[in-house]
């Protein structure tokens, strides 16, 4: 049954979407869910709920136009990015936009460059735009008003709790994978409901490119992956073959090859689906979790328990699913689904040949010829571990041994998951192994988690939320503007988050038997209760409560920054950087066995120049505020004892290891690649602010490079002020930038003048920082937000993910660093 697209009506009153935060959301969960484990009274749990609670007209019609205003700007001018609408009006009322904040009689740079782009001579218009874009520096007076309007109406958006929710979605293979599970297991109706159908269909609806398929991400061209998993996954959730959106998405996968050519994780959820046979997709063996881990057995380098975790915990559960061929009931629909969408009739498919079809959309990293012979030398092997076969034994010792180490990560995250891909597949092995079981009921309640609403519809994201880092940097960030006292209550609420979602202990029994990295004293990327450590948001954790100690006092012990630290040293690897969760394990070389033809670099844990920089940076001001302390510098009298188990001379060796990692990977150019974030301009913020810090602390000179980080970004700056970096930097590995006649990047434009700032540019010429700083307050909303542009984050070099707080943050960072290192150092407003 088609299920209604646009319409939120219940009976004669309004269905209204909520956002609830932390305890406020207890209850909400599946009907068929069990209660929640935590252990932080779901501090940081963000979800939303489908409620018939009463909302005035005007709070009704101001969610309407942004769905439709949404749908016009996709159509009209391709923004495909959604503005987090829903939060807004919710936080901040319905007529939020029409409180003015900010006044500045400058042009708004977006409507000059909508008239640009309609000028007979856009070009023309755009450079004489650009000639004439301010060199002095703004008055003082208004970038404070500017900072301050932002400030307030940043401070709308903060829950209770202390943490700052937002969209944290982009990429569109998540959400099928959870649509199929609820289909496969019987639980569609509890677990995804009419109103949560509706939505995740007006997301998929709104999120189909102009030629009917549907991207990688949101904002990416056409692959097999996204059209085929968006195409099954409208039918699942209601939606009727002969709807016009999926007419056109089968003629999309039908033209490109049809269902056989998609990547091997949509060949895995088709195969779960039974729309596809489990011989057609390369072999996922269980058993190779039975091989020794040591190193010295030669294999054990390429044991699952050295690869990225996030690799490693997807391939975990799907080891599981392949080894005991789980698939669903086959369906009136499922067979339709096997003749809707592909080219062949089902039993005439080639299913050997299959293994290897990709279309070349996908294809961004192309298997190896080694990798070729070692799936056909697994895939004859199968046929021995198959039930009534001679090692039939050794599937079933496997499939034991993968659902201990699942059980083991259902049972640290609370069932939560260290990441959407493997949580629902998680809850898939757990319901195979018992129907009916709690494990399965834990799973259910922890869906809503992942499950996002904002005015393109609901999405699920990459994660259950980036709350710790974003509420790290906001700190931060509010720090820098100098106005945390006007603002207390809301610096107060960011505190007690941070300093409850410190993780307190480390994984209970053997972690080296569960392949875990130590986590007491670190903090997690979302909630205490996800709990998983790593390398920069446990830096980014230390340095935002440093920042707040000598506002608010000491809240945290020196014995849980100790703590904090000795995860921060361990993490660093022999090279002297820092990679992501854990250590790097084993050797790039196991990058030739990477199955996934759609990622790139993703079997082990690489060290990153923004993982480096978050570690150097804490471990400067870890220095700084000991320092401080022993000094009598910070306000408690004489000079005291060094008051860390963690000598400075040990802290300083492990800076200059670092300092020396840094130097290794910058670019010819002076630019460094980022890996977390679009792109180059990111990765230049944290690679100067890490030269920056360790040049203060040992008394080093990163002059020169820091000079020539900065004339790479001023070659990049646009005639508006700003710099626009496209995500296509991510995949092509060189700077891309946004079309010529579109405004700059808010995101881009900060980050790239937080680094100006750390190279010192502000001494050798001002005026690229005076002209970052106008655009930023030009781009600023009347009412103190900043528009939603183009995605700004990414993982695995291909697939994009939106930090939709990152429009707040990075422009009040840039402004109140800005305004400290120049107009009140000495230069004429």
């Amino acid at each position: 049954t088609e299920v209604p697209f646009f319409s939120d009506r219940v009976g004669q009153g309004l269905s209204m979407w909520k956002l609830r935060s932390a305890e406020e959301g207890t209850e909400v969960r599946p009907s068929i869910g069990a209660p929640l484990r935590t252990l932080c009274k779901l501090s940081g749990r963000q979800v939303w709920e489908h409620t018939l609670e009463a909302d005035d007209l005007a709070t009704e019609e101001a969610v309407e136009r942004a769905r439709e205003e949404y749908v016009a700007n996709r159509r009209d001018h391709g923004v495909k990015h959604s503005g987090d609408e829903l939060l807004r009006i919710q936080c901040c009322g319905a007529g939020y936009k029409d409180v003015v904040r900010v006044w500045t009689p400058l042009v708004n740079t977006a409507e000059a460059n909508r008239e640009q782009s309609a000028s007979k001579d856009g070009a023309a218009a755009a450079a004489e735009k650009g000639s004439g874009a301010p060199a002095k520096a703004p008055v003082a007076a208004d970038v404070d008003a500017a900072m301050l309007g932002g400030v307030q109406f940043y401070e709308q958006l903060q829950q209770e709790d202390g943490h700052w929710p937002g969209d944290y979605g982009g990429p569109m293979f998540l959400m099928p994978g959870l649509v199929i599970t609820c289909y496969v297991t019987g639980a569609m109706d509890s677990v995804l409901p009419a109103p949560h159908r509706r939505e995740m269909m007006r997301y998929l609806k709104n999120h189909a490119n102009d030629d009917g398929g549907f991207g990688l991400h949101i904002e990416g061209h056409s692959t097999m992956f996204g059209t085929v998993l968006s195409y099954v996954s409208l039918r699942l959730l209601g939606a009727a073959a002969s709807d016009p959106v999926c007419q056109k998405a089968r003629k999309w996968i039908l033209i490109h090859g049809g269902a056989t050519m998609i990547p091997s994780w949509g060949k895995f959820w088709l195969s779960v689906l039974g729309v596809f046979s489990w011989d057609g997709l390369n072999p996922v063996p269980p058993e190779v979790w039975l091989l020794p881990y040591t190193g010295k057995s030669g294999i054990g380098w390429m044991h699952p328990g050295r690869f990225w975790c996030h690799c490693r915990m997807v391939y975990l559960p799907m080891s599981y699913i392949y080894g005991a061929r789980v698939v669903g009931p086959l369906t009136p629909l499922v067979e339709s689904l096997r003749e809707e969408i592909h080219l062949q009739a089902y039993p005439l498919i080639d299913w050997n040949k299959a293994r290897n079809e990709c279309a070349k959309e996908d294809l961004y990293y192309p298997h190896p010829l080694m990798q070729d012979a070692l799936w056909w030398t697994l895939y004859k092997f199968e046929n021995l571990l198959v039930a009534g076969r001679p090692l039939a034994f050794l599937r079933r010792k496997a499939l034991a041994e993968t659902m201990k180490h699942i059980t083991y990560e259902d049972e640290n995250t609370r069932y939560v998951c260290i990441g959407p891909v493997n949580k629902v597949m998680n809850m898939l092995c757990r319901w195979h192994q018992d129907p009916e079981g709690e494990a399965f009921k834990l799973h259910a309640s922890r869906v809503p988690d992942y499950l996002w609403v904002a005015e393109d519809g609901m999405k699920m994201q990459g994660y259950n939320g980036s709350q710790c880092w974003d509420t790290t940097f906001a700190v931060q960030a509010l720090f820098a503007t100098g106005m945390e006292a006007k603002v207390h209550q809301c610096v107060q609420r960011a505190a007690n988050y941070i300093e409850t979602t410190q993780v307190r202990e480390d994984c209970p029994g053997d972690l080296e038997a569960y392949y875990r990295h130590i986590s007491k004293g670190a903090w997690p990327f979302s909630t205490r209760d996800h709990g998983w450590p790593i390398s920069d948001c446990s830096s980014e954790g230390m340095k935002a409560y440093l920042t707040l100690e000598p506002y608010l006092g000491e809240f945290i012990s020196d014995d849980r920054l100790d703590d904090c630290m000795n995860v921060i040293l361990s993490y660093q690897n022999q090279t002297g950087g820092w990679a992501t969760y854990e250590n790097t394990r084993s050797f790039p070389q196991l990058e030739l066995i990477n199955p996934a033809e759609t990622f790139g670099d993703i079997v082990i844990d690489y060290d990153y120049v923004e993982c480096s920089s978050a570690c150097l940076t804490a471990i400067v001001a870890f220095i700084e505020r000991h320092e401080k302390k022993r000094s009598g510098s910070d306000g408690g009298g004489g000079e005291s004892k060094w008051a860390s188990r963690f000598s400075r001379a040990h802290l300083e060796a492990a800076l200059r290891r670092g300092v020396s990692f840094i130097h290794s990977i910058q670019k010819s150019d002076g630019s460094w690649y980022g890996s977390w974030g679009v792109c180059f301009t990111y990765a230049c913020w944290f690679g100067c602010e890490a030269l920056e810090a360790c040049d203060r602390v040992l008394g080093t000179d990163s002059t020169q490079r820091l000079t020539k980080a900065a004339d790479f970004l001023l070659a990049k700056q646009r005639p508006d002020g700003g710099w626009g970096e496209s995500y296509l930097s991510c995949e092509l590995k060189t700077y891309s930038q946004l079309p010529e006649l579109e405004m700059s990047h808010v995101v881009n434009t900060a980050w790239a003048l937080l680094a100006l700032l750390k190279s010192g540019q502000q001494a050798r010429d001002p005026a690229p920082l005076h002209r970052a700083a106008d655009f930023l307050m030009r781009a600023q909303l009347p009412c103190g937000d900043w528009p939603q542009q183009h995605i700004s984050g990414v993982f695995n070099r291909n697939c994009m993910i939106t930090y939709a707080n990152y429009r707040n943050i990075f422009p009040l960072w840039a402004l109140g660093e800005y305004k400290h290192l120049v107009l009140s150092a000495g230069e004429e407003s």
